[in-house]
């Protein structure tokens, strides 16, 4: 699979962050580039209608009654989700009950597999055990229908308290593309497969991997913080942003790559060809297939992949932004000159480095987890995608 930092960057695109999810979801989650969108390269293949789509619960620790599954974003820009029958209906401001709230929880079998059928539609799969979700419909400023998302790195938002968890994709006539995402924060382990021209499967943890995730993030003083319960660890940006996490945490770190490049190339490989950047100045300046320049970010634009490291969708400072945004969460910037570095090995090395990413990657099976938004830079995120999918599987693990 292509790395997708050597990708059209449009799938960096929040994939319902139009219209009225601008406003619906916390700002600084509406930056979080989760990137399913168009797929270059795959406009002649064409996936056949509905997805059959399995949702297994094995938890473990939640019978299939205190499972609400929900299935939410949209189609040609207008928010919509799912009903429990494969219809994709638009969100309306009259689905607020009493509470204030909408009820779009689609319920689970008795027992055993719950089989769902999936239009084309892009969008995120909630999970939440034991308490339904509170989305809330509103209106947005151009007077479309829109959801307030659960924000549960957020201690104020309804759903805080509610053990939850989300799954992302696109589907389209080009394929299906999928992934489980940490880069809010990690809470419920899920794992998903894809059946179509292969059989592939992502997000798995390892026995015990939840916990161990947990108590790796608990060992580290800075992210420590990050650990809510037995409920969810927030991602360390929006710790940051919550006052949970030191602004200036990776300031060290920055301020010695700023350094050792002043005197020396680094050079990052991207499809558009080799840049070679030195320090002049302020900025990190690169020649190569075009000339880019960044300015020095701060530890909250390394966290968020976003800032002083934005990527826009160029073909070229992008991509380069993206595997700068990946040396600095992974630390492998001073390590590596040669950039992107593709030995997993060679990761998260040394005490300042993201902990949060480090223990979501040790507890998968496969080694992958998207714990930051460039984290699929050299093909380490869990991610995947087929242009002919006959199938999706997405299971609850246990907890």
């Amino acid at each position: 699979m292509t790395p997708r930092h050597q990708r059209d960057l449009t799938r960096r695109t929040m994939m319902f962050a139009l219209g009225g999810a601008a406003v619906s979801i916390p700002a600084a989650a509406a930056v979080a580039p989760y990137a399913l969108a168009d797929q270059p390269g795959l406009q002649n293949t064409a996936a056949a209608g509905p997805l059959p789509v399995t949702v297994v619960n094995s938890s473990g620790s939640f019978d299939n009654a205190s499972v609400h599954l929900y299935v939410v974003g949209n189609v040609d820009g207008r928010q919509v989700r799912l009903t429990p029958e494969g219809t994709v209906v638009p969100v309306a401001a009259s689905d607020n009950g009493a509470d204030g709230f909408t009820d779009y929880a689609i319920p689970l079998v008795g027992s055993g597999e719950t089989k769902l059928s999936l239009p084309y539609m892009s969008g995120r799969i909630y999970v939440s055990l034991g308490q339904k979700l509170k989305f809330k419909a509103v209106t947005d400023g151009n007077g479309a229908a829109a959801l307030q998302y659960p924000a549960g790195w957020v201690a104020s938002d309804p759903n805080y308290g509610v053990l939850h968890d989300c799954a992302e994709f696109t589907y389209n006539a080009a394929g299906m593309f999928c992934n489980t995402t940490m880069v809010d924060m990690f809470s419920v382990p899920l794992a998903i497969r894809l059946t179509g021209e292969k059989d592939q499967t992502t997000g798995t943890l390892r026995p015990g991997g939840r916990a161990a995730a947990f108590a790796a993030v608990k060992q580290v003083a800075e992210f420590a913080p990050l650990v809510v319960d037995d409920t969810r660890i927030i991602a360390p940006g929006h710790g940051l942003d919550a006052g949970l996490f030191a602004q200036d945490y990776f300031a060290p770190y920055i301020d010695e790559v700023w350094s050792t490049y002043t005197g020396k190339d680094l050079t990052v490989t991207t499809n558009a060809g080799t840049f070679t950047g030195r320090v002049r100045g302020d900025q990190f300046t690169f020649s190569g297939p075009a000339s880019v320049s960044f300015a020095k970010p701060t530890t909250r634009d390394v966290l968020f992949c976003d800032g002083n490291l934005a990527a826009p969708n160029d073909g070229t400072t992008g991509p380069v932004a993206a595997v700068l945004g990946a040396g600095f969460n992974r630390s492998t910037l001073l390590s590596v000159p040669a950039q992107p570095a593709t030995d997993p090995a060679a990761f998260y090395q040394g005490a300042l480095t993201n902990h949060y990413a480090k223990a979501i990657h040790a507890a998968t099976e496969d080694g992958k987890a998207y714990g930051f938004a460039f984290d699929d830079v050299a093909d380490f995120a869990s991610y995947i995608q087929d242009p002919t999918p006959k199938s999706f599987t997405l299971t609850l693990t246990p907890l």
